[in-house]
């Protein structure tokens, strides 16, 4: 007994030996007091395990996370669960850094935690890399909303305008002489000045720029209507005009999201929604369609398009379908009050 006692001992011994050489440790009672640290924790906070023990983890708060961030994490350890995130820390000399966290209650005979394991590995750099992606994705989306603009407004003002002249003198033609070539340039010419219009619509809507996003939204709501024979029930409550890259994103999200239940859902009825509820606007769109397995579907570009949207401008982008009830597709963004 005494044999296996001891080599238990040895084990756990070799166990912690190789967790505190690989990993930022800490252990904290059920209040959330620091009770032990490794000397990992010591060097990437540069915090003295003195210093440390006795405190909780506000010594470290980044001021990064919202308060509802943390509440979620208590929650979730103090019913007994395992929660895993990303959270910038603050270490003693001011700068930040990340850890990707595990932390894992230790439970009592009555099923309540008394101690918490906090398992960390640091990721600044990979998160460092991430923002840069994602800074040079932002640009090359606020490019290429510039060069979309450009071209509809060329289209537009330029060959729009030069059809339309043309127009103008074929009608006046057919007023002096009906000749079937002309009625045949008559409809040609019409027919390009609507698909001139069409294009320029999907590039850039002039009334996103000019009037804000509802008539933007409400009028390609009505052209979706009338092309694709797709009912779409369209809520809004916004009590003011959003800055307007966020309006741009709100409209491509809800114009993706649409583009992919007519090719898709198979429906006849959809249904979009915004709300702004303090300082976030929540956007949904939803459909009762054939939906899909979210885990084991093929994200293609449109997909892609709209989260990456979606973080350009600090929001969240979730979707949630199931196979023969729909999907909704829900955009959330945080807005300034001012």
């Amino acid at each position: 007994m005494e044999r296996e006692m001891q080599q238990i001992k040895n084990e756990l011994l070799d166990y912690k030996f190789a967790l505190d050489s690989s990993s930022i440790v800490a252990i904290t009672d059920s209040r959330g007091i620091i009770t032990y640290v490794n000397d990992q924790f010591c060097l990437i906070s540069k915090y003295s395990r003195k210093e440390l023990l006795g405190q909780d983890h506000r010594i470290i708060n980044s001021g990064y996370h919202s308060q509802e961030f943390f509440k979620k994490m208590w929650r979730t350890i103090g019913s007994g669960e395992v929660w895993k995130g990303e959270i910038q820390n603050r270490a003693k000399d001011g700068t930040y850094y990340w850890m990707d966290t595990t932390i894992v209650p230790f439970l009592n005979d009555k099923g309540k935690p008394y101690q918490y394991v906090a398992i960390r590995y640091e990721i600044t750099e990979r998160k460092r890399v991430e923002q840069e992606l994602q800074k040079m994705m932002t640009t090359i989306i606020d490019v290429q909303e510039e060069e979309r603009k450009r071209l509809s407004r060329n289209l537009h003002d330029g060959i729009g305008q030069n059809l339309y002249s043309h127009l103008i003198t074929i009608n006046r033609l057919l007023n002096e002489q009906d000749h079937p070539l002309l009625q045949q340039m008559q409809q040609e010419a019409t027919q390009l000045i609507e698909e001139i219009r069409e294009i320029s619509w999907e590039l850039r809507p002039s009334v996103l720029d000019d009037l804000g996003l509802v008539p933007a939204i409400r009028s390609f709501l009505s052209r979706y209507s009338e092309h694709y024979n797709i009912d779409v029930f369209f809520e809004c409550v916004l009590n003011k005009r959003l800055p307007i890259s966020i309006e741009l994103t709100i409209y491509r999200i809800i114009q993706e999201a649409l583009t992919n239940i007519r090719k898709y859902a198979e429906v006849l009825k959809a249904t979009v929604t915004i709300r702004e509820i303090d300082e976030l606007v929540r956007v949904m769109i939803e459909d009762k369609g054939i939906g899909f397995d979210v885990d084991n579907v093929q994200r293609g570009v449109g997909l892609f398009s709209m989260d990456e949207r979606a973080r350009a401008v600090s929001g969240d982008l979730s979707i949630v379908s199931e196979l023969g009830k729909g999907t909704k597709i829900i955009f959330e963004v945080p807005v300034s009050r001012a």
